[in-house]
Order: C-alpha cells, then sequence, then structure tokens
C-alpha cells in the first residue's frame, strides 16, 4: 500500500501564503500521476491541482495565477504554492496518486486550510 501524508496546512489571513507538502512513500512515485483536492464541509471533493508524470500542470479555474503544483521525484514529495489565498479556499486539502495502468489510486489523510481575518 502507498501511503501519502500531507503537512503544511494552518489558520492563515486573506492574502498570506502557504506551501502544502504530500511525502509518499511505498512506491515507484515517479511514475504516478499526482494531485491536490480540497473539501469544504458539506461541499464536494474537487481538483485543485494535477501534474503527470511527465511533469505537465492543470489547474481549477478559481486558482490559475495562484497557486502552484510541482513535484520532486527524488524526493518522493508533491507540493503546492498557494499565493494570495482567499476566505474561499479554506478546505480540506487531499493529496492523490494514480498509476492508471495497474488501477491504482491512493489518498492522503488532509491537511486543513484555513484563512480567515
Amino acid at each position: 500500500q502507498v501511503q501519502l501524508v500531507e503537512s503544511g496546512g494552518g489558520l492563515v489571513q486573506p492574502g498570506a501564503s502557504l506551501r502544502l507538502s504530500c511525502a509518499g512513500s511505498g512506491t515507484i512515485f515517479s511514475a504516478y500521476a499526482m494531485g491536490w483536492y480540497r473539501q469544504a464541509p458539506g461541499k464536494q471533493r474537487d481538483l485543485v491541482a494535477g501534474i503527470t508524470s511527465g511533469y505537465s500542470t492543470n489547474y481549477a479555474d478559481s486558482v490559475k495565477g495562484r497557486f502552484t503544483i510541482s513535484r520532486d521525484n527524488a524526493k518522493n514529495t508533491v507540493y503546492l504554492q498557494m499565493n494570495s489565498l482567499k476566505p474561499e479556499d479554506t478546505a480540506v486539502y487531499y493529496c492523490r496518486a494514480q498509476f492508471g495502468p495497474r488501477g491504482y489510486d491512493y489518498w492522503g489523510q488532509g491537511t486543513q486550510v484555513t484563512v480567515s481575518s
């Protein structure tokens, strides 16, 4: 089983920045597509940003220009740099790893991000 552990969340004011980290183990990390998702209470879990094994990226429209996803395969880690945070960014953020050819799909436990004045 692949284990994913998120960290870096917290309580910040609007306009602040945070960097989330997702550390993976038990896998050939470089082969996986990675993604960050978020879920607020009572709402669905939505994709925030994704990065493929080939380093292609995609973002939700709501975070384009503010968030950046990156990966460091040597460290088995994917990051989400979040700038200019807004109250509507408040959610639990989850890391996901996918390897389609073998049907692998794993999720981390989530980390809370709260943006409030």
